[in-house]
């Protein structure tokens, strides 16, 4: 099969645009629709500091480097959670991010957090503190992310923060809110979330419009090493579900995925359904992280590591035995 826009032969056929590109041509195709959809879904501009939130998968990578061939403000955030999982997880993860900063030379910022450094202990160390070794630590994850993220924003003075979700992560989150009719969450979902109050980062997810294939071919294609493994804790997880039953969809129904997502917004905007109503509730400011919450007093983030700290103190230390 040969590209659409020259002779030689395509690097990758795209079923639901209907469109096969060589390597050459898919690159510049990617970096131009990503400009698009940030100019048209008004995302941020070439004025804005732009904080992006590395894990050292194919999505946020991607999106960093496209961002940077674009000519944009755009530094790079890395969170280190402490996960192993017998593959050394977070170790890789970082491996990778460390070295595309080193392949693209000076200038390039990246702010490292290391979560046991700064907090006390790993997110799977966290998680089993606070619920006592049961369950997953994806909740403690997520919330430790959030809090780090916005406060790297807010500290550094970036404008909008911005993440690698991709569109099979969007049509599944859509899919699994619309069964469950969370309207809460089918309110806040969208390429571009406002900051709600001063201190809280606008947060935009320039990729949403791309099939996942379409970023592990681009990160390929451009030569990006990233982590190939999940994170061990999110075997089983519901949203992991929701993509398998999309993607046999996607295999009878080509482009079912993006109209899913695409008639969504479009439905929100022109009938007002599920629209981000304004905020009346009154937010305070956390006196242990300065952070807005909903909390008069601490907020969520605080309150779980106090727990944790608590926790940890409490366990009973490995006795001394002579020699």
């Amino acid at each position: 099969m040969k590209c659409r826009k020259c002779t030689n032969r395509a690097a990758i056929n795209m079923r639901q645009h209907k469109l096969a590109l060589c390597p050459e041509h898919f690159i510049e195709w990617v970096q131009q629709q990503t400009e698009r959809f940030i100019k048209k879904y008004r995302m941020f501009t070439r004025d804005d500091r732009v904080l992006v939130a590395v894990s050292g998968g194919k999505d946020s990578l991607a999106l960093w480097d496209i961002l940077l061939a674009l000519g944009y403000q755009a530094d790079g955030l890395y969170i280190g959670l402490g996960i192993d999982g017998g593959i050394d997880y977070s170790a890789e993860s970082h491996r990778c991010v460390q070295k595309f900063v080193e392949e693209r030379g000076d200038g390039l910022t990246l702010h490292v957090v290391d979560v046991e450094v700064l907090y006390g202990a790993s997110i799977p160390e966290a998680a089993r503190s606070v619920a006592r070794g049961r369950g997953k630590p994806c909740s403690v994850c997520g919330l430790t992310k959030r809090h780090i993220m916005n406060r790297v924003a807010r500290d550094e003075g970036y404008d909008v923060l911005a993440t690698g979700h991709n569109l099979d992560d969007e049509a599944a989150t859509l899919f699994g809110n619309t069964l469950q009719w969370a309207v809460g969450y089918l309110r806040r979902q969208g390429p571009v979330l406002p900051a709600s109050a001063q201190g809280l980062a606008r947060k935009v997810k320039p990729l949403f419009r791309f099939y996942e294939r379409e970023m592990a071919a681009y990160a390929l294609l451009r030569g990006i090493e990233y982590i190939y493994d999940e994170c061990p804790y999110a075997a089983g997880a519901t949203s992991i579900r929701h993509k398998e039953l999309l993607n046999e969809l996607e295999i009878s129904s080509p482009g079912a995925k993006l109209q899913f997502y695409l008639h969504f917004l479009q439905a929100r905007e022109q009938y007002g359904i599920f629209q981000p109503q304004d905020s009346t509730v009154e937010l305070h400011t956390c006196p242990t992280c300065g952070q807005p919450t909903t909390n008069p007093e601490q907020c969520s983030f605080c309150r779980t590591w106090e727990r944790v700290r608590e926790q940890m103190t409490k366990r009973p230390t490995a006795k001394a035995t002579n020699p």
